[in-house]
């Protein structure tokens, strides 16, 4: 007989290459660098390397949140927290160069907003991006950014509410091991408890055999 434990220790391994919002991050990472590169002085200004390591622990952290995860999830809570922190301080860094360099802010009023927003929302890949990344003006540029990291922001947040739900329901990984020991002596109790009730059984049937052979 299999056994089955009523609890795991390990969550199932989560695939983060396909989730929609590190798809997206990896994609403004990469939209990041090359932002940089053509509209920041290449030297001098710190703005360079916060911008880029701001993307790169969004992203980052997303990855090693979702490795850790599978053991323990106040780990990958806190890890994707600090990958939505990223996120947050880089939106920031590109409307500070809207605003500093006298360039608007897109809103729903703009008449490209709309297509704009749908077109962040239904494309994920860095490829979908990267021929624009080399055309752009920088106000298009910045807002094409901005409206990703909105978008990216909004799934990152959802993601962490299921989380947390299911870290409320399902506990750390103290919970699951003791869940899993427990499961684990169930079983070996309901074991004990059948080949005693075998034993019993071929007993009595052994000592009915006995009566008929007249052995007693």
């Amino acid at each position: 007989m299999e056994y089955n434990a009523k609890g795991k220790v390990l969550k199932k391994a989560v695939v983060w290459q396909e989730l929609y919002f590190y798809r997206k991050s990896d994609a403004i990472y990469q939209l990041t660098q090359v932002f940089c590169r053509r509209f920041l002085p290449l030297h001098g200004d710190r703005t360079v390397d916060q911008m880029v390591q701001a993307a790169r622990s969004c992203k980052q952290n997303i990855v090693e949140g979702s490795e850790d995860g599978q053991a323990s999830s106040e780990m990958e809570i806190k890890l994707i927290n600090v990958a939505r922190g990223s996120l947050q301080e880089l939106r920031q860094d590109y409307l500070d160069y809207l605003k500093s360099h006298g360039l608007c802010v897109w809103d729903s009023k703009h008449p490209r907003f709309d297509r704009l927003l749908e077109y962040c929302r239904r494309h994920n890949d860095w490829l979908d991006y990267q021929n624009l990344s080399e055309s752009l003006p920088d106000e298009d540029f910045c807002n094409m950014a901005l409206t990703l990291c909105h978008i990216t922001d909004k799934m990152i947040s959802s993601y962490l509410k299921g989380l947390e739900q299911r870290f409320v329901t399902e506990g750390g990984i103290k919970e699951r091991m003791h869940a899993a020991r427990t499961g684990y002596r169930e079983e070996v109790d309901r074991r004990l408890r059948l080949l005693e009730e075998e034993n019993t059984r071929l007993k009595a049937e052994n000592q009915e055999l006995k009566r008929k052979l007249g052995i007693i």
